[in-house]
């Protein structure tokens, strides 16, 4: 599955030919099954006319002899042929969980745009699954498809109508059946929509559970779920309803169906048209047709389930990046030098701002709004409307994201740690994990664990406190040793005490390199070479910390209160 992957139909497409070695085999093995049912009446009916009529033990060994090779290949066909559509079917979800996995992964970035968590969870499993199950059905439909044929072949031989009939038959009811499915698929996009969106919800509720209870919100939290839950409920019964009347429909559609099959071949043996055995062969095929058009029922509902789907895994792979590759090149090694001029980027207005290599500068603003929209222009989550954000003179508009975020590091807020041990999710490369743990005062963390550094952290580090994971997340972002490194308050949650020793430890560690602390703790901006006030997107005021706190009324209210 690959990014041009970009309408249901390219899902789809791309779906099935990846794994048409596997389909193709599938599909002929199930027809040969098919096949081979359909014979099998057709056999009993030459026994009855050419050896049970005649008399003839040796015809009727023999033939009897022929159905038993019948039987065994339409099973060893079946089991074969089940066996690799359900392996191409899973392969495909496979390779669609992995194409949505690159396209959220992307160091463009925007899949995740306008969508929760949970929803593009929900789109990489439930949906990809049903995309992936097509080429599970698919063999099965050209199967029935090729039981439906060797049916008519062999009533042609029996007779022109009941021939006449199957064949001329079987296409409006086909026609028939994509009709009566694309309720089916309305309702089936709709259902996936609504438990897409209640997942995502369900997963920020988990997420913020513990701010949830701090600030007392659980009431309106689970009302909030509640009313979710009960769309996606009734939006999953009008499936279950377009479901039942889809397969009731077929149903009666292919009872239908065979009963004039059987009335016409019942007719013209009382007329004499045919023989018994004939008889026999005609009804006991017109049972059997009622297998593959309860195979076409089947195939029918996955396909439009498998469409509305593909339309979903298509809407988010077609999202267009965030920001685009350039062709733009960093120096390596990277001095550092950051500077962004009349930069406009959400709350940013026009913005000015010089970091030489090698500079600590903290940066306060008094709108959180501010602090998020420069880390984004830093680490370019997103390109500025207007101005400039240039690292060693070289425009980062230019230059691919991924190029950029091995230069300039961004360590947000509310960085996540995963599932592993401590130290796995401190040593990324570079500096001993050792060093960032001392100088994070993630070392304390360490040493409260029962096996230090490789105690296990279950996953978004719900294992531990907030102020650990703000130390063990402030230690993987020192351990990568970044040419830049921006950090976003990184001790909110740590008391006083830890705060100046991680103060001190930073910037010890990052002596010599650029950083740029995003903060208002008093302790962390007391160490940076200079302070940088933000307000109303600009740069209004900027000093030591100690002058700004003596001199500005907006700063000491800002840092201090």
């Amino acid at each position: 599955m690959t990014a041009t992957a970009t309408t249901s139909r390219s899902v789809l497409r791309q779906a099935i030919s990846g794994q048409r070695r596997h389909v193709v085999l599938a599909s002929v093995l199930a027809a040969g099954h098919q096949g081979g049912e359909a014979l099998v009446p057709v056999i009993i009916g030459l026994v009855i006319d050419q050896a049970v009529t005649g008399g003839s033990v040796g015809s009727l060994v023999i033939w009897l002899a022929v159905l038993g090779v019948v039987f065994a290949g339409l099973s060893y066909s079946y089991r074969f042929a089940a066996r690799a559509a359900e392996g191409a079917s899973l392969r495909a979800a496979h390779d669609i969980r992995l194409a949505i996995s690159r396209r959220v992964l992307h160091p463009g970035g925007g899949a995740e745009t306008g969508k929760l968590a949970g929803e593009l969870v929900n789109v990489g499993t439930s949906d990809a699954q049903r995309v992936g199950v097509i080429n599970a059905a698919l063999p099965f439909g050209i199967a029935a498809l090729a039981g439906v044929l060797v049916s008519a072949v062999a009533l042609l031989r029996m007779s022109l109508p009941l021939g006449l009939l199957v064949l001329l038959g079987t296409p409006p009811l086909l026609y028939l059946a994509h009709l009566i499915g694309k309720p089916l698929e309305r309702r089936s996009e709709a259902e996936q929509e609504r438990s897409a969106h209640a997942s995502g919800i369900a997963v920020d509720l988990v997420a913020g559970l513990r701010v949830l209870k701090g600030i007392g919100a659980e009431s309106t939290a689970i009302a909030r779920y509640r009313e979710t839950s009960q769309n996606s409920l009734k939006a999953t019964l009008r499936a279950a309803k377009a479901k039942a009347w889809h397969d009731g429909s077929l149903l009666a559609l292919t009872g239908i169906f065979i009963a004039i099959v059987a009335l016409v071949g019942g007719h013209l043996a009382s007329s004499g048209a045919i023989s018994v055995g004939d008889l026999v062969a005609a009804v006991g095929l017109a049972q059997f047709l009622q297998t593959p058009f309860l195979i076409f029922s089947w195939v029918n509902a996955e396909l439009a389930q498998g469409r509305a789907s593909a339309g979903r895994v298509a809407e988010v792979l077609s999202t267009p990046e965030a920001v685009r590759a350039g062709g733009g090149e960093l120096l390596l090694p990277a001095q550092g030098n950051v500077r962004l001029t009349a930069v406009s980027y959400g709350s940013l207005r026009g913005l000015d701002l010089d970091v030489p290599a090698g500079e600590l500068v903290g940066v306060v603003a008094t709108d959180p709004a501010t602090a998020t929209d420069l880390l984004d222009c830093l680490g370019r989550a997103g390109d500025p409307t207007e101005g400039t954000v240039l690292v060693d003179g070289v425009d980062l508009s230019t230059v691919d994201p991924h190029l950029v975020r091995g230069v300039v590091l961004v360590a947000a807020h509310d960085a996540d740690l995963f599932e592993g041990t401590l130290a796995e999710n401190v040593l990324t490369g570079g500096a001993s994990h050792d060093e960032a743990l001392v100088a994070s005062a993630a070392d304390e963390v360490a040493a409260a664990l029962p096996d230090g550094v490789e105690t296990a952290v279950t996953e978004r580090g719900r294992s531990l406190s907030g102020g650990q994971r703000q130390r063990v997340a402030l230690a993987r972002a020192l351990a990568a040793e970044a040419p830049v490194l921006v950090v976003h308050d990184p001790t909110t949650a740590v008391d006083t005490v830890t705060e100046a020793k991680i103060a001190a430890g930073l910037a010890r560690l990052r002596q010599g390199r650029t950083t740029i602390l995003v903060t208002t703790s008093p302790a962390l901006l007391a160490v940076t070479d200079r302070v940088v006030v933000l307000d109303g997107g600009r740069v209004t005021g900027e000093g030591a910390h100690a002058e700004l706190a003596h001199e500005r009324a907006d700063y000491r209210s800002a840092v201090l209160s």
